[in-house]
């Protein structure tokens, strides 16, 4: 019903950016809440950020907050995740994920209904 392909990630050195895109197909949008999680190796799937349908309302970790942007373009069916100021430990895949509860913000990975299939992001020290 709704595809998700990430991509952008990618291997840079500790203080460097990153910028990864999420398409989305199979649904109206702006229907959506979005949200991107990260997987490090050994660990559980944690949450980074999320967007509203809208994009007006976000929400961050605090382990992210200040160096991380979500955004998305409802006409390009798209949302992004700038990464500034990266460090070793955001080392993980990435991926993007929708909820059909469009106007949250969910950091609850129980709350998502479609995922992507995930982009390696490293960080070098």
């Amino acid at each position: 019903q709704v595809q998700l392909v990430e991509s952008g990630g990618g291997l840079v050195q500790a203080g460097g950016s990153l910028r990864l895109s999420c398409a989305a197909s199979g649904r109206t949008f702006s229907t959506l809440a979005m949200g991107w999680f990260r997987q490090a190796l050994g660990k559980e799937r944690e949450f980074v950020a999320s967007i509203s349908g809208g994009g007006r309302n976000t929400y961050y970790s605090n382990s992210v907050k200040g160096r991380f942007t979500i955004s998305r373009d409802n006409v390009k069916s798209t949302v992004y995740l700038q990464m500034n100021s990266l460090k070793p430990e955001d080392t993980a895949v990435y991926y993007c994920a929708a909820d059909r509860t469009f106007y949250r913000n969910s950091y609850n990975i129980r709350d998502y209904d479609y995922w992507g299939q995930g982009t390696q992001v490293t960080v070098s020290s």
